[in-house]
């Protein structure tokens, strides 16, 4: 995002209403999100050919998305020509600031 995005105004989203005294505009939409994840499901599945996948989440933040990417993942997969093997596994990482 540069520096001049002005981003979208927070009335053409549904809001939930404990964030929108503090929310100003939306930078990404959701459906921008999902869609570049969904891409990005598609170029590992393409670079990991037949190769197994070993997915590793970073607790806390990140479990939505993981979801979402191996959800995407999950369905190439079933759907693809080829099955490849998937392990998951979850990490936990604290920040000492």
């Amino acid at each position: 995002i540069r520096d001049e995005e002005t981003g979208y105004n927070k009335n053409l989203f549904c809001i939930p209403k404990h964030y929108e005294e503090d929310l100003e505009r939306v930078f990404i939409p959701h459906g921008l999100i999902l869609d570049r994840t969904e891409r990005l499901a598609r170029d590992i599945m393409q670079d990991m050919g037949s190769h197994h996948i070993v997915a590793l989440c970073v607790l806390k933040g990140g479990y939505k998305f993981f979801a979402d990417l191996l959800d995407h993942i999950k369905a190439l997969n079933q759907n693809g020509d080829k099955s490849v093997p998937i392990t998951v596994d979850f990490v936990g990482i604290k920040n000492y600031c």
